[in-house]
């Protein structure tokens, strides 16, 4: 089975509306070449699931910057002063999430599992309109899973079937995000042959991955 596309076809799978969740840390492991094209593609209207809203014109911030994002599922958006303009002006709604919760959102996405609970939160404005539940005489918020109709992801390396390594810290949310959505795209350093990747280095199997970029 053929993964690896081209820029023109990975291009036609973004519609205006989607969810789109991206892999990264600040500007570390973030696939920025499939950026580039959901810019290039012009759609609009998209959520984006993300651990941050990146650099202004920079990585996750390239899609601040192209006004095609309604909506941002972040963690924090410090870097980024265009956010706050956008949202003070009523063009850019984010929900800011505790980054170990969004984490474990995104796990419970990829998992098929029903939410997890954390106590992250509870007795701040936080925790308005969520569900709570107790355990144990404890309180806890009840966190919905995460999943998107597309994920962009960073690799360091990639077989021909798309077993993916990574690099150091550019690891991040990149194993998370390849499980939690439809469509799982990979933008990778080095394409190697089946077997060149050594089994242990493995952190993302092949059968996740439908679409490996063209270098």
């Amino acid at each position: 089975m053929n993964k690896f596309f081209s820029p023109r076809e990975v291009v036609t799978k973004f519609a205006d509306g989607q969810t789109i969740m991206i892999g990264g840390f600040a500007n570390t492991g973030v696939p920025d070449e499939l950026i580039d094209l959901v810019v290039k593609s012009g759609v609009k209207h998209l959520a984006i699931i993300a651990n941050d809203t990146g650099n202004t014109g920079a990585g996750v911030g390239k899609l601040v910057t192209s006004r095609q994002a309604d909506n941002f599922t972040c963690s924090h958006v410090g870097m980024n002063p265009a956010v706050g303009q956008l949202m003070a002006a009523g063009n850019l709604m984010v929900e800011l999430i505790p980054q170990g919760s969004l984490v474990e959102k995104i796990r419970c996405g990829g998992a098929g599992l029903g939410g997890v609970l954390v106590q992250t939160g509870l007795g701040t404005s936080y925790e308005w309109g969520k569900e709570k539940i107790t355990v144990n005489g404890k309180s806890y918020i009840l966190e919905q899973p995460l999943y998107a109709d597309i994920a962009l992801v960073k690799a360091w390396k990639t077989d021909l079937f798309g077993n993916l390594a990574y690099r150091g810290t550019a690891r991040n949310l990149n194993p998370l995000v390849a499980t939690a959505a439809k469509l799982v795209i990979v933008e990778a350093e080095e394409i190697v042959p089946v077997g060149a990747i050594d089994p242990n280095e493995v952190v993302t199997p092949g059968v996740f991955v439908n679409m490996i970029l063209e270098r």
